[in-house]
């Protein structure tokens, strides 16, 4: 049941979708365009290709819960 949770969930942001997860988080899929870099311990610049990656935001829920305040439940 939880690999068939985890397979929607992936599949929903392949898609393009973002995906919340009451009182956990969000997660969206972002495009990253091309850039420039710098090679911190060198300087000596490189292309960073473009890229899509995975952002999550946890949701006050959590962080109040990893914070230990109270919890502020979510509206709808």
């Amino acid at each position: 049941m939880l690999d068939a949770t985890f397979d929607e969930i992936s599949e929903a942001l392949l898609r393009g979708e973002s995906v919340k997860l009451r009182s956990f988080g969000t997660f969206n899929v972002r495009d990253k365009r091309e850039r420039v870099g710098r090679n911190p311990k060198t300087g000596v610049e490189a292309t960073i290709t473009p890229r899509r990656v995975l952002t999550f935001k946890a949701s006050p829920v959590l962080v109040a819960h990893v914070n230990g305040d109270p919890i502020i439940p979510e509206e709808d």
